[in-house]
């Protein structure tokens, strides 16, 4: 039954697209329907204080007055569910963006609480992404959840529409905050054209929408996420862009509520609004699982960035995306370890010879920048480095696992002997090319 409120002196405050009215018995993020002049506009319950409750506007309050009438739907906001989803295009709220019918069969409720951790299941099954610095030295581990630290400027986007178009997911679920309408159209066609739109759902805000659908984007995706992985197991992939854009409404509708601030005027319940979120990725025993790859842009390449800095603190592991590839040192997947044995005996050991090896060919870089002489080992080093970047690091270079670590023994052959790598004896007679010989 809606609830409807309608005196006069009920809207008693209009700030920006929040309004205030007294009523009672309604809950926090409940849904409104304000009726004025213009027509009808879609609000929800962002705060509540005794009596008084702020509703933000979605389509903002232009037009809305004290006098206008407000119906309390008596529930938050809800998203379908069926298989019709796939290969949609929603926006924040919900509404279709591809033109398409609207769907209202089976709603379910979004921003649900996380998974018990005693149902969850340790995760053991690797992601196959294509990307030789994921695959083989970060591996990204089913059900986990992994942020992408970047800059304005670093194709990010681009690296988590490839990562959309080869992982191995049964499910794949995009949810964009604050995107360029270029940006849109880029995840939108990039999909399209590599034949993943048919398995997709799209939830996406730009930045020409209100600010409050930006808040409503993670939920739904992550409501979709879990109940395919749950009802349909499905191994589900989202991906999410930006978190920082996220982050930066949250504080947006802090700074009109009045709030305390925190940190650089971020609300003080920063970490437990990304944590709600990321905690969504989860193995279902005996079902599908959601894994959560995000991309946090730091304003200023600035990791002590609150969101960056809270992410940290919440997720297991990170992406370092600069220079246009994902740097070796600090990134990190600290899942990895449970995956990365089961796939090819030298795994592990081509993964720790070739990052220590390039630590000391950015040490050689270091003395040949200064002046130094370049010893024959530190001559090595250097042809190293080179043949790395270009055969491994570069995000152009698109490889199975299997091929990555045959070429990373080839480079390793090419310029060290053997007993140089650090790596086992029994390994080495297994994996070294033969035309290079062991001596």
């Amino acid at each position: 039954m809606r609830k409807v409120y309608s005196d006069i002196d009920n809207i008693d405050q209009i700030t920006g697209n929040v309004v205030r009215l007294k009523a009672c018995n309604v809950g926090y993020e409940d849904l409104a329907m304000i009726e004025s002049g213009r027509g009808t506009s879609l609000a929800q319950v962002i705060k509540l204080d005794g009596e008084q409750v702020y509703l933000q506007i979605f389509a903002g309050t232009k037009g809305v007055s004290t006098g206008d009438r407000v119906r309390f739907f008596g529930h938050s906001m809800k998203v379908s569910f069926s298989e019709n989803l796939l290969g949609r295009i929603f926006r924040g709220n919900g509404v279709p963006r591809d033109g398409r019918a609207p769907l209202e069969e089976n709603m379910i409720e979004i921003g649900t609480p996380s998974v018990n951790p005693a149902l969850r299941v340790m995760p053991s099954h690797m992601i196959r992404t294509g990307i030789p610095m994921i695959d083989l030295f970060n591996s990204l581990v089913e059900s986990q959840k992994l942020p992408i630290f970047s800059v304005p400027g670093e194709p990010y986007n681009s690296l988590l529409a490839r990562i959309g178009l080869q992982a191995e997911a049964d499910v794949i679920v995009f949810g964009g905050m604050g995107l360029k309408y270029d940006d849109y159209l880029f995840f939108r066609n990039t999909f399209e054209k590599g034949g993943v739109l048919h398995r997709s759902i799209l939830f996406v805000h730009t930045a020409a929408d209100p600010v409050v659908e930006c808040l409503l984007v993670p939920d739904m995706a992550l409501a979709v996420a879990e109940t395919f992985a749950v009802q349909q197991n499905k191994r589900v992939l989202v991906l999410l862009t930006d978190m920082t854009a996220f982050s930066d409404a949250l504080k947006e509708i802090a700074i009109i509520m009045e709030q305390i601030p925190s940190n650089r005027g971020y609300p003080g319940d920063l970490y437990s609004q990304l944590a709600k979120r990321y905690e969504k990725a989860v193995d279902f025993e005996g079902r599908g699982s959601v894994t959560v790859l995000s991309v946090t842009t730091m304003p200023g390449d600035d990791v002590t960035h609150p969101v960056p800095d809270n992410t940290g603190y919440i997720t297991e592991g990170q992406f370092y995306l600069r220079r246009g590839w994902i740097e070796p040192f600090g990134s990190l997947s600290r899942l990895k370890q449970l995956v990365n044995g089961k796939t090819r005996d030298d795994h592990r050991a081509i993964m720790t010879a070739c990052i220590q090896l390039y630590a000391k060919c950015k040490e050689s870089r270091e003395k040949q920048a200064m002046g130094f002489v370049m010893s024959n080992w530190d001559k090595k080093l250097l042809g190293y480095g080179r043949r790395f970047e270009q055969e491994m690091m570069d995000l152009k270079v698109n490889i199975p696992l299997e091929e990555a670590l045959n070429r990373c023994w080839q480079i390793l052959a090419e310029f060290f002997n053997p007993q140089e790598v650090g790596i086992t004896e029994r390994l080495i007679e297994k994996y070294w090319p033969k035309k290079y010989g062991k001596d």
